[in-house]
């Protein structure tokens, strides 16, 4: 996979697949592309979809300084200036929906439209405990604990499925592969959990569909609700039934892509 300079010191890993608009994809917390599972090559077969790994992680370089929701929205707009792409369509999951919301602020012409999937504008009490919890193995580098609290991300009907087992040893490489990358895990929960765009969110200009899932306990449908309330004209979708957890993506991602290009397909650059 291609690699690029984005600031001193930093190579972001990155994918390109498909033709059309451009369509920059933001992986959420511990991630790397391949947990996008099938929703990226879906969505490449209406737009250029562009997947990368997030500094410090998957063949991302760490870089030095602090790791935040602002840092990683900076890099993430130097990555569509290295690839000269003046303007994308922007989808953010879970944390890199945060990124996303940044990106809508302070580079506004960068960001043709946004979709918000799994997000939240400010964390509560319930969504504390939730990312705290998952945090804690990643500071002990405890790579089997991290895995099981992983189990929260997925629906109920998923983990009483008896090939659970066989789709997470699938996704082993899209988790951090080392120590210095449970680091980097660590400061991207501490990133979420300090996550405060509430009382900004109605200066974002840019068309925005949210869509989060009734079984999602991470990003909880509250929370999503509330951005998409504060966003002018802001589209909210919530998917209802069994695998409408906060990895729809993998258990849903024929419905979630629906969602998505039916939404882009209004918003053409």
């Amino acid at each position: 996979m291609p690699r690029i300079p984005v600031s001193t010191g930093v190579e972001l890993n990155y994918e390109t697949a498909g033709d059309g608009d451009p369509l920059l994809m933001i992986m959420g917390t511990s991630g790397a592309i391949p947990l996008w599972g099938e929703l990226a090559s879906r969505l490449a077969e209406t737009h250029r979809v562009i997947t990368f790994d997030n500094r410090g992680l998957g063949g991302s370089d760490r870089g030095a300084g602090p790791i935040s929701v602002g840092s990683m929205a900076a890099d993430t707009s130097a990555l569509l200036d290295a690839l000269e792409i003046p303007r994308a369509h922007v989808l953010g999951w879970s944390l890199g929906s945060a990124v996303a919301q940044e990106m809508a602020l302070s580079r506004p012409e960068q960001v043709a439209s946004q979709v918000l999937y799994g997000t939240w504008g400010r964390t509560d009490g319930f969504q504390r405990a939730v990312l705290t919890a998952l945090r804690l193995p990643y500071v002990h580098r405890d790579m089997e604990s991290a895995l099981a609290a992983s189990g929260l991300a997925f629906s109920p009907q998923a983990l009483d499925d008896p090939n659970v087992g066989a789709l997470l040893e699938a996704l082993l490489p899209a988790f951090p592969q080392d120590e210095a990358q449970m680091q980097v895990t660590v400061e991207q929960w501490d990133a979420d959990l300090v996550h405060d765009t509430l009382d900004r969110l109605d200066a974002i200009t840019a068309p925005t569909l949210v869509v989060v899932g009734e079984q999602d306990l991470l990003t909880p449908h509250w929370q999503s609700r509330a951005v998409a309330e504060r966003i002018p004209g802001a589209r909210f979708e919530l998917v209802t039934g069994p695998g409408s957890s906060h990895c729809m993506h993998l258990e849903r991602p024929e419905d979630l892509t629906k969602l998505v290009t039916g939404f882009l397909g209004e918003q053409r650059i």
